[in-house]
């Protein structure tokens, strides 16, 4: 049965000070690192979601000792020859981080494994992680010509390659670097933008050798890493919704304190001025090698925008919550260049465009993007999130606008990035 939610916040603005859960992509990240580094790694503010669960629980089943304590995890590894091949299949839940990531690194370890996910997963590309892998010499299988999950993979010993990725992705970037830290040589990724780069920030701080030029990482093989300890960062996606909730809801004013604030995550601020936004950052500082710091927004006269190049990797998870704002303002938003939407839990194009013109907005799709035209008067519905976490977000936040109430059905899918959502949404409305 779909669990359901009724949301009625009429005339309500928001006030306060929050911290947002540890980064999802450093959380899935940290835990990996240390399940293939020697000695004991301690980590803190991990994100204790649906999705970094099922990376804990993937090396769990490959031998390495994880602990988790709220949101502190011990990991205890002896190296990346220490796993083990698993007796069972691997359930990789809706993760496509942990899928692709751990494929990189499966590829090089000379075993037999079989992973799954749930439905949504099972529809996401992954040829376009296996298809690298294959040039480096791995064995993978799979539905659909091999490009849907359920996936077998034997691996073995690589070959290094010099690697040119025709989409913009980190997990693809990340990947192919895993399995480069396993073969021979030295492999090398160039990107035709840069894309997040917590994989090369974190790799170093194990100790791994890499070299960065421009828009190309390097990475020698046959490396060992060394345990280090990690705090993670408040995720800036999850603070997202939160930074768009204050500047659309009248007579609000919120800030999100220790906030990641790594150059290929921040678009969200730089769109948000663009689009004339009021919004401050202070008290930036360096914690583990990754910038934060605090973000206050205020209610704001919106200003519609183009949104489209080289900032679209820096702000695809931001998309749904963007298209909301968009909604609010004066004029037209344009989104383009953002294909690479179709390709997430849901494709967020339709089910962005579906959900907003439910609440009354004028926005349309397009093949890579969307067109929306400000300044709508949204009005209450019944809608699904089509279990996706930032779709039922987008959901949550657009009820802070509406008269009437709004049912969001499927809620529970939201604990994937953001286990405590509605209570630091109640926080800022109390």
């Amino acid at each position: 049965m779909v669990s359901k939610k009724r949301l009625h916040f009429q005339d309500q603005s928001l006030s306060g000070t929050i911290s947002v859960p540890g980064d999802k992509s450093i959380s899935h990240r940290a835990v990996m690192f240390a399940s293939l580094a020697e000695g004991k790694a301690t980590i803190t503010n991990f994100l204790a979601g649906e999705d970094c669960l099922s990376t804990i629980a993937a090396f769990q089943k490959m031998g390495v000792t994880i602990e988790r304590f709220d949101d502190t995890v011990v990991v205890e590894s002896n190296g990346i020859q220490s796993l083990q091949e698993p007796s069972e299949p691997i359930d990789l839940g809706n993760s496509g981080t942990t899928a692709r990531l751990l494929m990189g690194i499966l590829a090089g370890l000379p075993y037999h494994f079989s992973l799954y996910g749930d439905a949504s997963l099972s529809k996401r590309p992954m040829d376009r992680i296996i298809v690298p892998l294959h040039q480096m010499g791995a064995k993978i299988d799979g539905r659909d010509n091999g490009r849907l999950l359920p996936i077998s993979i034997r691996g073995g010993q690589l070959q290094p390659i010099n690697y040119h990725p025709p989409v913009k992705s980190a997990q693809v970037k990340s990947g192919v670097l895993l399995a480069g830290l396993l073969a021979k040589g030295s492999t090398s990724v160039t990107e035709t933008t840069k894309t997040r780069d917590h994989t090369e920030n974190m790799l170093q701080a194990f100790g791994a050798r890499l070299q960065t030029n421009d828009n190309q990482v390097t990475i020698e093989g046959e490396q060992s890493l060394k345990a280090c300890d990690i705090e993670v960062p408040g995720d800036i996606s999850s603070a997202a919704f939160f930074l768009v909730a204050a500047a659309i809801t009248p007579n609000s004013s919120v800030t999100i304190q220790d906030v990641g604030l790594n150059p290929t995550r921040t678009g969200i601020v730089e769109v948000l001025q663009q689009m004339k936004v009021d919004i401050q950052v202070n008290h930036q500082r360096t914690v583990g090698g990754e910038p934060i710091g605090d973000i206050t927004v205020n209610a704001s006269s919106i200003q519609g925008t183009t949104i489209d190049g080289d900032i679209i990797p820096r702000i695809i998870d931001e998309i749904p919550i963007i298209a909301l704002l968009a909604t609010q303002a004066k004029g037209e938003t344009v989104i383009k260049d953002a294909e690479e939407l179709r390709y997430k839990e849901t494709d967020r194009i339709e089910s962005v465009v579906n959900t907003l013109q439910q609440f009354g907005a004028h926005i349309e799709g397009t093949h890579d993007g969307m067109i929306i035209k400000g300044e709508s008067q949204l009005h209450g519905c019944d809608v699904h999130s089509y279990g996706d976490h930032r779709i039922g977000m987008m959901i949550a936040i657009a009820s802070l606008l509406v008269e009437d109430e709004v049912i969001l059905r499927d809620q529970d899918c939201i604990a994937v990035s953001y286990p405590q959502f509605f209570d630091d949404l109640q926080k800022l409305l109390s």
